[in-house]
């Protein structure tokens, strides 16, 4: 899920450069965009660091049953 809404607010922020840079007219501020690729990067963390728990968890019942 958190890489999920990782991806979509990722892509909202390359559509925004995108338009702005192809004289379109960029639809979010300088602020709104910042805030946009911060939330992008937390979410891609949050969803990096489940995913390593994950591995974590799994490894350690991999050895458990060895």
């Amino acid at each position: 899920m958190s890489l999920a809404v990782s991806s979509l607010l990722a892509a909202v922020f390359v559509l925004n450069v995108a338009l702005g840079a192809g004289g379109w007219g960029a639809f979010l501020s300088d602020v709104q965009e910042m805030l946009v690729l911060l939330a992008a990067s937390a979410a891609f963390v949050v969803a990096i660091l489940r995913r390593e728990a994950r591995a974590r968890e799994h490894t350690e019942r991999k050895n458990q049953q060895d």
